[in-house]
């Protein structure tokens, strides 16, 4: 049995978070790389380029790469040999959270949704953990823009409606956001389990590297199908149209009851901010 206290856990989260809100990832950037050289619009190649230029900028001067940092979500993959001690758990996780929004400068976003009133330190974090197998805790750490989540949706499809309604379940809701979300878009999707299994898996699902595909063939077909028509879309970069709408589509699944086919679709903007870290 391996003793962590959570004070470990609450540094690993400020650490995660500082670089996550400043940088997005190294597949983020070579899938807007990719999308520019092979862009003929004009409009959209020059949209795209000023989008590397910002990420880069991002870095260079230690500044968030996009001004809305998000709710942060934080994903705790906790082995089950570890035996957690210190304060508790989400007290740990959210006080990283306040530290590094102070320390990073970055936006608090945070606030009640009935009164509207600023938490002022952009917490609670929204937590989730899995129990896993061994002694180590895998710290994710992902500030979620609202400009792409408020575009995201829920269905409750019917079984016989067939998988082919869930991939257009996903084409619609990229087509219904438009420009909105700030594309190229980056697409979670979930499948299965219950009304709230399958939103947490298409958040889980934007936390694989862009352009990994499913490890099941029977998904990765869904996710080859479903970007193919996307980018057939013609909405392209900042909605100047082009050749790309999303740089990828990520889908996770879960069993479901056999009288239902739930389906849920999270869009992510073209700035891919995630983290991840192991104690």
């Amino acid at each position: 049995m391996r003793k962590i206290n959570t004070t470990l856990i609450e540094q690993k989260v400020y650490e995660t978070a500082l670089k996550a809100c400043v940088n997005i990832t190294p597949a983020c950037k070579e899938a807007l790389l990719k999308a520019r050289d092979v862009e003929t619009g004009e409009a959209a190649k020059f949209a795209l380029q000023t989008l590397i230029n910002n990420s880069e900028t991002a870095i260079k001067e230690h500044m968030p790469v996009c001004q809305d940092t998000g709710m942060a979500v934080v994903y705790l993959e906790i082995g089950q040999e570890v035996f957690l001690e210190g304060k508790p758990l989400a007290e740990a996780v959210n006080e990283g959270v306040k530290r590094a929004y102070a320390d990073g400068y970055f936006r608090k976003s945070v606030c009640d949704p009935i009164t509207r009133k600023n938490t002022g330190d952009n917490t609670p974090a929204v937590i989730h953990s899995e129990i896993v197998a061994g002694d180590k805790i895998c710290v994710t750490f992902m500030p979620k823009g609202f400009g792409s989540e408020n575009m995201s949706r829920l269905f409750m499809l019917k079984p016989a409606q067939g998988i082919e309604s869930a991939i257009e379940a996903i084409v619609e809701t990229v087509k219904l956001a438009g420009s909105r979300p700030c594309p190229p878009v980056y697409v979670g999707v979930g499948i299965g389990g219950t009304f709230d299994t399958c939103a947490w898996l298409a958040k889980k699902a934007l936390m694989r590297e862009v352009g990994e595909p499913s490890a099941n063939p029977t998904v990765a077909e869904i996710e080859k199908i479903a970007l193919h028509r996307i980018n057939n879309l013609d909405i392209g970069c900042q909605g100047f149209h082009g050749k790309t709408t999303a740089l990828g589509v990520a889908c996770e699944t879960a069993p479901t009851h056999i009288a239902g086919l739930p389906v849920a679709v999270n869009i992510q903007c073209h700035c891919v901010r995630c983290v991840r870290e192991v104690l």
